[in-house]
Order: structure tokens, then sequence, then C-alpha cells
């Protein structure tokens, strides 16, 4: 009796460890498979329409009057027949934030729940996000799917909309337009594209690091150093069989080359469909490190059997092309060009 209860509950140990393996697989080149969580499906909010309202807020940085990015986003938004209002504490300034955590998060969730407002469109990055994130309530939302427009900074919102299973929009934001710039059209281009519906297709120069190939797969990511931020939060990304996006700005070289070690230590490299990398500017006067940028990359996905684009004019560039964050993607590198269709 004691010998088949025994064999009973080693069975049943065996069974559990099973099953545990299977969530959690090993790889075999030591790292770990990223275990965030993946939404079933993912709900792409309905296209804008001529009247719709976007409220503009600042859940980060603070906004500087003095540099009229706002008035210049909402003679935008005009211009498409959209109608532009302002979170009650745009203008106010809380040291580097736009406000106290209380009135940035009181802004956005205000933005997010009144069913009225078909986009929100947050005024800048800097830092700021994910200190309130967790307090943001989506049941309102949930109801009524709006756009959420940002990059740098707002990679957290956009990540934790995606976790919950809503697409978002990594694109150009009001401080964009702090000094008229002609080269900054594609961006404002296409951003209108993706809030009022339309496909958006790219093709662009190959980059000779390219590591060629055809891919598939919803398309998630963001700002590099706020990505590694999200780790071990339950905001962690689960990257099997999506494409991933990377930027960042004006980081040392050292400090890209602990990020993307730490990004390939929670798996994120591992089961990728395709990457595609934006800018990723490196600050000046520093080339002591011996690798660049590129190179830090390569050395984590040559050997992963998908497609890596480099060069991608997205994140902190003029250009900044509008990605939809959270729909599906199609990639193909290829020898000469790049064809990147969402």
């Amino acid at each position: 009796m004691m010998k088949t209860s025994w064999r009973l509950f080693f069975g049943i140990f065996l069974l559990i460890l099973s099953g545990c393996a299977s969530q959690h697989p090993v790889i075999q080149t030591g790292t770990h498979a990223s275990c965030g969580h993946q939404p079933d499906t993912v709900i792409i909010p309905p296209p804008l329409q001529p009247g719709d309202t976007v409220m503009i807020v600042a859940p980060a940085g603070y906004v500087n009057p003095s540099r009229h990015y706002i008035e210049r986003a909402d003679s935008l938004l005009l211009s498409w027949g959209l109608v532009p209002v302002h979170g009650r504490h745009l203008y106010r300034r809380h040291h580097t934030f736009a406000g106290t955590d209380a009135e940035r998060l009181a802004d956005l969730q205000e933005a997010l729940d009144r069913p009225e407002i078909s986009a929100v469109w947050s005024a800048r990055g800097g830092y700021g996000c994910i200190r309130i994130v967790d307090s943001v309530r989506l049941d309102k939302f949930s109801l009524h799917p709006k756009w959420v427009i940002g990059f740098s900074d707002i990679t957290v919102l956009i990540n934790r909309l995606y976790q919950k299973g809503f697409a978002s929009v990594h694109g150009l934001m009001p401080i964009s337009l702090t000094h008229p710039d002609p080269r900054r059209k594609p961006a404002i281009v296409t951003l209108k594209n993706v809030l009022f519906g339309k496909t958006l297709s790219f093709t662009i120069p190959a980059d000779t690091a390219n590591i060629r190939g055809t891919a598939e797969g919803t398309l998630i990511g963001g700002n590099l150093s706020t990505l590694v931020s999200m780790l071990g939060s339950e905001d962690q990304l689960n990257t099997a069989g999506k494409i991933l996006f990377l930027e960042d700005v004006d980081e040392y070289p050292y400090s890209y080359d602990r990020m993307l070690h730490a990004l390939a230590r929670a798996g994120y490299f591992d089961r990728l469909a395709g990457l595609i990398v934006g800018d990723m500017s490196v600050k000046k006067n520093n080339d002591l490190f011996g690798e660049s940028v590129k190179e830090m990359i390569l050395k984590l996905t040559r050997d992963k059997g998908y497609p890596v684009i480099f060069g991608f004019p997205a994140g902190h560039v003029v250009k900044n092309y509008a990605l939809p964050m959270g729909k599906e993607a199609f990639i193909r590198a290829g020898r000469r060009k790049v064809v990147i269709r969402y």
C-alpha cells in the first residue's frame, strides 16, 4: 500500500514537472525562453473619421509652452478634420515630469475612459510612464478602444496595451513638431494613414549587415531601454513568433551591449519571426568599446534563422515612420531592398 501511494505521488510529481517544462522550455544555449504574457487576440481600434476628437496628454516629461509644439499639433489635427482637446494638466510641471504622478495619471485615465475621445496622443516622451502604468485601468477603454500614439518612454503604455490585447501606434509626437522640417513629412503622412485605417507599405535600401529572409508575425517592441525596464514584470513580452522592433537614442556602447544582453538572457531573441532595428545612435566621441551596435546585435541573432533588418527609419529620427504595434506585419529582407508591410 505504501509502495503504491509512493508511486502514485511520484507519477503526479513528474506530470506536474513536465507541464511546467512545456511552459518554460530550456534553450540549449543557456538562455531562457521569453516567458511574458501573450494575448489571445489583438483588437485594432476603429479608424478615425472627420470630426473625431483627439486628446493630447503628457504622461511623462513636461511640456514647454514656449516651444509651441502643442499649437502645431492642434493645427495638424485640424487640417485632418479632427478636433483636438487637451488634458487638464497638460502644461503642469513637477520637476522633470508633466505634473505629479497623480496629475499625469488623471489626464491619461480620462483620455482612455471617455468614449467620445477617438485617439490619445502623447505630447512627448522623456521619463515617467513606468511610475503610473500599474494604476492605469482599461475597463472603460475596452468598451471603446482607441488609438494611443507615441514612442520612446510611451513604449511602456504601448506594451501594456498589447499585453491586454489592444494595438497602438509607435509614431510621431507633438514635441517632434517644435522645428519645421520638410524631411518630417513621412512621419506625418504615415501617422495619418495608420489612424485613418490605410495599409502601410515601405521599401527601403538594404543595409549590408542585414540577415536576409522573409517573415510574418505580430509587430511588437519599441524603445530598447524601456523594454529592459519592464523585464520581470507582467509587461515582459513573449516574443515567440513575433517581429520585434527596437530603437534607442544617445546611449553609450557599453549600455547598448548591456541592454541587448539583458533581452537575450530573457529569451527575446530566441524564437523571433524577425527583427527590425531602427535608429540606435551612440553618444558622440565614444568609440572605445570596440563593437558597433550592429555587431552587438548580430552576435546575438546571426545563428537564429530569421531575417534581421537594420536602418529602418523609425524612432528618434526625423522621418520616424509610424508603426502599428500589435498588428500583423510582413517583412522581406533582400540583397538590394527591404519590403515591410502592415
